[in-house]
């Protein structure tokens, strides 16, 4: 093991002297085993698939200009979490914060109608597991914070609520496991101010019950898997009653980019027979998203007998029974990057199964 590690880190020198040489496919080279952690970290850091990518993207390009200064006393890989941490910090200063409907304002009346969608950049966004780099292993046995844990849409929704150093101190800290040190150099500050902002950012997630030991414990992926499994069945045969038997008393159904959301089964049954009634008949793709079991869905379009792309939906479960929590619809109408960030096909035809996986459909 010694003796790959030593060949890794020859590697890593002799590719980082030919990139400083002016190699650009050196370069790719070097940071490419770094690229879907560093993906992952701008989207905790922003919320947002279209805004990690474009700050990791400037992260890269900082780098690569940088690189004739990297001297090699922290390991490569800080020395990428330090320049995209400031790159994303530099991005939350020029963009609102992007939240969950549930943050934006009170339930809706599920026999209402949906309204008008905030078009505006102000949701947070799904992002596919497959290039999220949770399976990498890269955080430290320090991180409080698992990797599958630090990218749940509701952990990811809560970071954005804290002001953006204390998001970057969280981070780093909890969910990378660097030191206070590391931390402390990454941000350009002290290890008392980092101590400090990491204190506040705990407190504020003990306030929305993150942390809570007596929060629903989620349910084994097995029990996830079939809990997918049930809805979709039910989803596809629009069956209302068995979608209600899956949920929890206090499910949370929201449709971002609409403001609208609705809570208990019984206003989600009753917006699903009305205003959402539209989505009989779709066709569905298993996927998975922030760690959490997902869907596409496509709806029948009458004018062109096709399925076009519709939502991409994040069940939230507990392991009481189980049962969902949480049914998060993300609207592709109003996300042009949607379906194309999962790799998802552009439309569905009548000979394509009603349910299906995202390896079976491509």
């Amino acid at each position: 093991m010694g003796s790959a590690s030593t060949e890794t880190s020859v590697e890593q020198r002799e590719l980082l002297e030919t990139a400083r040489e002016g190699s650009e496919d050196a370069y790719a080279r070097l940071i490419e085993p770094h690229r879907s952690e560093l993906q992952a970290h701008c989207y905790r850091m922003l919320g947002s698939v279209q805004d990690a990518e474009d700050a990791l993207q400037e992260a890269l390009v900082r780098a690569w200009r940088s690189l004739g200064k990297f001297e090699g006393r922290s390991s490569l890989r800080s020395w990428l979490y330090r320049i995209a941490t400031n790159t994303s910090l530099d991005a939350i200063g020029r963009r609102p914060k992007r939240i969950l409907p549930i943050d934006y304002g009170p339930p809706a009346d599920p026999h209402g109608g949906v309204g008008e969608p905030l078009v505006e950049s102000v949701w947070i966004e799904p992002f596919p597991d497959e290039t999220l780099g949770i399976e990498d292993g890269y955080a430290s046995p320090d991180a409080r914070y698992e990797q599958r844990e630090s990218v749940e849409l509701a952990f990811v929704a809560a970071l954005q609520l804290l002001p953006a150093n204390q998001r970057a101190v969280l981070i780093l800290r909890e969910v990378l496991g660097f030191s206070a040190q590391e931390t402390a150099e990454t941000l350009d500050t002290s290890v008392a101010s980092v101590n400090s902002a990491l204190q506040r950012a705990r407190a504020t997630l003990d306030e929305l019950d993150l942390e809570d030991s007596g929060a629903p414990a989620r349910p084994s992926t097995e029990d996830e898997s079939r809990l997918l499994e049930q809805y979709l069945e039910a989803f596809a045969e629009y069956d209302i009653d068995r979608i209600v038997a899956l949920l929890r008393y206090d499910v949370v159904f929201d449709m971002p980019p609409l403001p609208l959301w609705v809570r208990g089964p019984a206003d989600v049954a009753a917006f699903m027979l009305g205003p959402g009634a539209a989505c009989r008949g779709s066709k569905l793709i298993a996927l998975s998203a922030n760690g959490l079991p997902a869907y596409a869905g496509y709806k029948p379009d009458p004018e062109s007998g096709a399925w076009l792309p519709w939502s991409v939906t994040l069940l939230e479960a507990a392991a009481d029974a189980p049962t969902i929590t949480g049914v998060h619809n993300f609207l592709a109408p109003f996300m042009p990057n949607l379906f194309a960030s999962f790799g998802l096909p552009e439309q569905l035809g009548e000979s394509d199964p009603t349910i299906t996986t995202l390896s079976e459909a491509r």
